[in-house]
């Protein structure tokens, strides 16, 4: 699948007549996100730089995805040996049965892929760990697919902090966006007005 950007020409050299394209920062939007919490689980997170702030982090992004009627999804890698998703993400899940299992380090597997079509989202709101492997590979994934990744600063890690900065930088050489999860939550509302405007400032107050 491929998704055209439209973008306004900017002429670069008046000598020749050269235009490039300027093309706007692609934009978070409710009827056009998804929410994907990548590997968020029990056995991992132990040796996970700031693991509180990431989980605290990941289970506030699922409040907004129940506040703001987001659909989800919670990727698992090989759940037998890493065990289950970590008990304070799963308690903020709306629907305890958005779990995939995986086994492949990239989280667009055909279900999460076939669960996106159906949805009919092209914006992911990526989160979890860890940043240099499973989030890594499934923001490249997505963004080679047409998709457009937004990904959470403040709620990914990876158990080598000298590895998240690299990864990040790769996403963003990919085309991804990275944000954090206060700026999603404002850009997703919009507007003051938004009905769930103060629901989600009660989440926002709660952000490590």
């Amino acid at each position: 699948m491929s998704i055209a950007r439209a973008g306004t020409p900017q002429l670069i050299d008046h000598r020749w007549g050269l235009y490039t394209y300027k093309v706007p920062i692609p934009r978070l939007s409710l009827n056009d996100t998804a929410l994907l919490v990548i590997d968020v689980q029990e056995r991992l997170l132990p040796k996970i730089a700031d693991r509180q702030r990431l989980v605290t982090n990941c289970a506030i992004l699922l409040q907004l995805a129940g506040v703001l009627d987001l659909p989800y999804l919670v990727t698992e890698q090989y759940p037998t040996g890493l065990g289950r998703t970590a008990d304070e993400v799963t308690a903020a899940m709306p629907d305890p049965s958005r779990r995939i299992e995986k086994t492949r380090f990239s989280a667009v597997i055909d279900l999460v892929d076939e669960h996106l079509h159906t949805w009919r989202r092209t914006n992911v709101l990526i989160c979890g760990i860890e940043a240099h492997v499973c989030v890594l590979q499934t923001v490249l994934d997505l963004q080679a697919t047409g998709r457009q990744a937004f990904v959470c600063s403040d709620a990914v890690s990876a158990s080598q902090p000298d590895q998240i900065d690299p990864a990040l930088d790769l996403m963003k050489q990919a085309g991804a966006i990275v944000t954090g999860v206060l700026s999603a939550m404002y850009e997703l509302l919009a507007d003051a007005r938004h009905p769930q405007f103060q629901s989600c400032l009660k989440l926002a107050k709660l952000l490590v």
